[in-house]
């Protein structure tokens, strides 16, 4: 990344960025940039005028776009956060590369890995920094249990388990998910897909089942998910949006490691254990609730703040930001290898890299 790849204003004062889509979760973006020090959110962009300016008023911002062309065009920018659904980003981010802004767009990426791949090269080819909006693996309880593992006070990872598994409404805010035809592996298991290669490495194999409980949706609700790691550990990704527990724990992911020397449990409440070289200990792992935050949700908008933060230090500093479009392209092929190998009943083998976007499918086992 070239100095030239971002305008970059930190020496003369804040880094200049807008918000492209003001919906169910802009907010938790805006309430999150406000915690940085050093950024200001200087113009919205939504096609529908009434959200638009709704989220104008409430956060104090005047410089107000119908079109996200027009918003490009007028203002001095040094990134664009892009919360939009999936089927715009494409559009969005080929728009902002060409205007030679940075981009940080929300999940999932992409719905088909041509667009995906198509928008990676974009943004290589102008020199433009690009990151998903993968929050999952910022929350303060996931990077607890990474600095576990990255220290090897339990050996080497063999096996792992990472669970989310609620019956939480998440269509009463959302309710275009109801009618997506794939729902929780590409609204849900994305995220604690990327965890599992967060924690144990990338996967070369992958074999999956997916049920529909709810007969009101659209999409599967339910998804177990078996990883093979580079790395040498077995992991198992369960999520699910059917399973009633005596004490709802959205937005909480669970987590089991088996180690060559202990074991991690990341139990509900946020209680991290750990028995290893040092004995057996415990602590809170718990996510820093902001005066905006709004239960259950504090997990998430906590890594919210994690994400972006991370972000504005990889523009300053001009580096890759680890949850980059690049990076991402591996996560999602693992979504859609989970969508092929439940439809076939095969698992699937992911191979070498393609030259041009550093994940590819190869091949279905029999």
């Amino acid at each position: 990344m070239t100095d030239a790849s971002v305008n970059v204003h930190a020496a003369v004062g804040k880094i200049r960025g807008a918000l492209i889509g003001c919906g169910f979760f802009s907010r938790n973006h805006l309430q999150g940039w406000r915690e940085i020090d050093g950024v200001e959110i200087v113009a919205l962009c939504d096609a529908n005028e009434e959200r638009l300016r709704m989220a104008g008023a409430a956060f104090g911002i005047e410089r107000l776009y119908g079109d996200a062309a027009a918003l490009l065009e007028s203002e001095r920018l040094d990134f664009v956060d892009i919360a939009t659904t999936a089927p715009s980003h494409r559009a969005l981010v080929e728009l902002a590369a060409r205007h030679r802004v940075a981009v940080i767009c929300q999940k999932p990426f992409a719905l088909s890995m041509n667009d995906a791949e198509a928008m990676v090269a974009v943004c290589r080819q102008a020199d433009v920094p690009l990151m998903v909006h993968e929050n999952f693996r910022w929350q303060r309880a996931i990077r607890a249990v990474g600095r576990v593992l990255a220290e090897g006070e339990i050996g080497t990872p063999f096996w792992g388990r990472i669970s989310f598994r609620s019956a939480f409404d998440v269509f009463s805010g959302q309710p275009y998910l109801a009618r997506n035809p794939r729902f929780i592996v590409e609204d849900l298991g994305i995220h604690v897909l990327d965890i599992a290669r967060y924690l144990f490495s990338d996967v070369q194999r992958l074999s999956a089942t997916t049920a529909r409980v709810n007969p009101d949706i659209a999409g599967e609700d339910v998804a177990t998910i078996l990883l093979q790691h580079v790395a040498g550990a077995t992991s198992i990704v369960d999520c699910s949006y059917a399973t009633r527990l005596p004490q709802e724990r959205f937005p909480q992911t669970l987590v089991e490691v088996d180690g060559s020397e202990g074991t991690l449990r990341l139990f509900a409440d946020y209680r991290l254990q750990v028995h290893g070289r040092r004995g057996t200990r415990e602590e809170l792992a718990a996510p820093t609730v902001y005066p905006w935050s709004e239960a259950p949700w504090h997990a998430i908008q906590d890594s919210v703040v994690g994400i972006q933060s991370h972000w504005i230090d990889c523009l300053t500093k001009r580096i890759e930001p680890s949850t980059s479009g690049r990076d991402n392209l591996k996560t999602l092929a693992l979504v859609d290898a989970t969508y092929r190998s439940a439809e076939t009943g095969q698992g699937v083998v992911l191979g070498a890299p393609a030259p041009a976007a550093d994940a590819a499918l190869n091949s279905v086992e029999a």
